[in-house]
């Protein structure tokens, strides 16, 4: 029986100038399209995850701000 896979297989498509231009990449830097799309994806969760953390500190920031507002609003 042959060694299992680690890796999963997946069929995508792209629009044909986009196509040309990844053709064109992975020619270039002696690349295969499972390198170029690998790694767009990689960048692409670091992107994602960068752009979550920075929201979840703008919302935590705006709600430290509510709450210092809400502080100095107090009756004595």
């Amino acid at each position: 029986m042959p060694p299992r896979r680690k890796s999963k297989t997946i069929t995508f498509s792209l629009p044909p100038e986009m196509f040309e231009e990844v053709q064109r990449v992975k020619d270039e830097e002696g690349r295969d399209m499972s390198e170029l799309v690998r790694e767009a994806l990689r960048l692409y969760m670091e992107d994602r995850e960068l752009r979550r953390e920075a929201r979840l500190e703008r919302l935590r920031s705006r709600q430290a701000e509510r709450e210092d507002n809400q502080g100095g609003q107090r009756d004595e």
